[in-house]
């Protein structure tokens, strides 16, 4: 794999790694913050009754109040702010006029671009009571996360994450999804490397500072296997069970990370307190 610096390269995909300078980062801190704050708004109300439109209008009016560009808004043709993913939906969910009932758990992903730089992240709701193994699905899901960042330092490799977060999930009786992945980020919304949420110490790339990604692993109650609906975007769980993710951006720091997403309320996992 090809690593240079951020400041060289032209703002296409051509499969080399970034390398982020101090200035870099500072760019990804803003984007990473509103991106964060977008879903801390969301918390109060994302409940029974609310659609998922009304939440995606809610993050558009969001962006458009603190001078962002929502990413996904035009991105390969979607029409929406983002993504909410209900129950057995594993990612890539497309807001409707559907409201959502007492039990369910949605994911809300949002990317917003902040002077060119993008901060994507996202996060689990439950609506009203949830059942205890969907309770604990978000919560292996959220761990999985925070071991997989915990994994992430100078001279370890992608497969030092992946296997963080695989040998807990399913150690906890979950399956980890294998169709997507986390990806590089900056001032792209896609870019290298991927990074798998599966695999085995030592292998994949090598992480260096200055690299920035996402982490968004994806966790199923039930088997790993995808189904993609015939609207070319939602993801569902092929046996219908439920599915949970959480995401944050990152950058590789000198002994670990910076995670860019986090929630300036402290809003991290649910249940959400206001």
């Amino acid at each position: 794999m090809n690593y240079i610096n951020a400041e060289d390269a032209d703002d296409i995909r051509d499969g080399a790694i970034k390398l982020h300078s101090k200035a870099d980062f500072e760019g990804m801190r803003k984007a990473g913050r509103l991106a964060a704050e977008c879903l801390d708004m969301l918390v109060p109300m994302v409940k029974p009754g609310t659609t998922t439109l009304d939440i995606d209008k809610a993050c558009f009016e969001f962006a458009m109040d603190n001078g962002a560009v929502p990413a996904c808004l035009g991105y390969r043709g979607y029409q929406h702010t983002v993504c909410t993913s209900v129950n057995e939906v594993i990612c890539h969910g497309i807001p409707n006029e559907k409201r959502l009932k007492n039990g369910d758990i949605v994911n809300i992903d949002v990317t917003l671009i902040v002077d060119g730089w993008h901060g994507d992240t996202s996060r689990m709701y439950p609506i009203g009571e949830i059942k205890p193994f969907a309770r604990r699905l978000i919560d292996v899901t959220y761990d999985s996360l925070m071991l997989g960042l915990a994994a992430v330092k100078p001279g370890n490799t992608t497969g030092d994450i992946g296997h963080a977060i695989q040998s807990f999930a399913e150690g906890e009786r979950m399956s980890v999804v294998q169709d997507f992945c986390g990806h590089g980020l900056g001032r792209l919304f896609h870019d290298a490397p991927n990074i798998l949420h599966f695999g085995r110490p030592g292998q994949g790339e090598t992480l260096r500072e200055g690299m920035f990604f996402t982490v968004e692993p994806m966790l199923n109650l039930g088997k790993p296997h995808v189904k993609i609906k015939p609207d070319g975007w939602t993801a569902v769980t092929k046996d219908r069970k439920l599915s949970a993710q959480f995401e944050h951006s990152i950058g590789v720091t000198k002994d670990g990370c910076e995670i860019f997403t986090l929630s300036p309320k402290g809003l991290h996992k649910p249940p959400y307190q206001v």
